[in-house]
């Protein structure tokens, strides 16, 4: 008897225990990958961007110059879409800066702020070109994401590497925080849009990658969308 009540109870509990895997996995698979399936209705108007003003498709690639996986992008991914697209004037590709690593981290100051900030500084006095150019040396010059290396001394080294920017007004420009308003407008624009990581990529204002997925920047992906969205 006592053999058969054991044998009884271990059927019912291995039942019990299929149903609720069964149940869990119903659940994830029905659950939306964070970010997935975002609309992005953006005001890019004063937005930096690559590429032609005319260009009849446009992508916004979402990022924080803290963000390892944003450097990983600009590495893998942004060079094909100049090539392919960019150049070709079939898209022009926005910036939209979304300074949040340091506040996650609890630095101690927001560097992530800092460097948005500073990038605006550059765009306002260099436009496009000025903007692309410091872009790519802050992601050179990236640090780990836990530290604090993006301060108001090191962007004013980094930005005497862009020509023709005015060193003096750079500094005023950071030292003032006179665009920090700018850059708190356009963290709400992304946290409106539902954005939850860097970098995201919208092609007319749909999502089509995310930053929560290893791997999951293809050029192939975000070629895709942008072939799709020109038909």
């Amino acid at each position: 008897m006592n053999s058969n009540s054991n044998r009884t109870i271990l059927v019912i509990g291995t039942l019990i225990a299929v149903a609720l895997i069964a149940l869990a996995l119903v659940a994830v698979r029905g659950k939306p990958a964070p970010g997935a399936g975002l609309n992005g209705d953006f005001d890019l108007t004063g937005q930096p961007f690559a590429g032609q003003a005319d260009a009849p498709v446009s992508v916004v690639v979402i990022e924080d110059f803290k963000c390892p996986v944003c450097k990983t992008f600009e590495e893998t991914v942004a060079p094909g879409l100049k090539t392919n697209y960019v150049d070709t004037g079939k898209a022009k590709v926005y910036t939209l800066v979304w300074p949040f690593l340091s506040e996650v981290a609890r630095l101690p100051v927001d560097d992530s702020k800092f460097a948005a900030q500073a990038a605006k500084c550059v765009y306002d006095q260099g436009g496009n070109d000025a903007f692309g150019s410091f872009k790519s040396i802050l992601f050179r010059a990236q640090g780990d994401e836990s530290t604090a290396w993006a301060t108001k001394t090191r962007l004013k080294d980094l930005a005497g590497n862009v020509e023709g920017i005015d060193q003096g007004q750079f500094a005023t420009c950071l030292d003032t925080d006179a665009t920090a308003a700018r850059v708190d407008a356009d963290e709400k624009q992304v946290t409106d849009a539902r954005v939850n990581s860097t970098p995201t990529v919208f092609v007319n204002g749909k999502q089509v990658l995310n930053g929560s997925g290893q791997g999951s920047y293809l050029l192939a992906d975000v070629s895709a969308a942008i072939d799709a969205a020109s038909k």
